[in-house]
C-alpha cells in the first residue's frame, strides 16, 4: 500500500468511523427555549469524538495495513 492509497483509506475509514461515533452520548435539552431546536444535543463533546474517531480509524486502518501487506487481501486481483 503507497502513501496516497494509505492516506485514502484512512480517510475514508475516518470519516465512516465519524458518523458511527457521533451519535454517542448525546442528551436533548427537555424544555428548549423559544426557538431553539428540540433535538439539538446540550453537550455534544465534539472535541472529544473527534479524538475517538480518530483513535478508531487508526486502529481499523493498521488492521487494514496488516491485510494488504500481508497478501491475505490483493488489491491488484480485486
Amino acid at each position: 500500500m503507497g502513501l496516497a492509497s494509505g492516506l485514502v483509506v484512512y480517510i475514508i475509514l475516518w470519516w465512516v468511523t465519524l458518523f458511527a461515533v457521533l451519535p454517542w452520548g448525546i442528551l436533548q435539552e427537555p424544555a428548549p427555549e423559544k426557538g431553539h431546536d428540540r433535538g439539538a444535543p446540550t453537550n455534544p463533546r465534539i472535541g472529544l469524538k473527534f479524538t475517538v474517531t480518530t483513535i478508531i480509524a487508526g486502529l481499523l486502518w493498521v488492521g487494514v495495513y496488516a491485510l494488504v501487506t500481508s497478501g491475505i487481501i490483493n488489491v491488484r486481483e480485486l
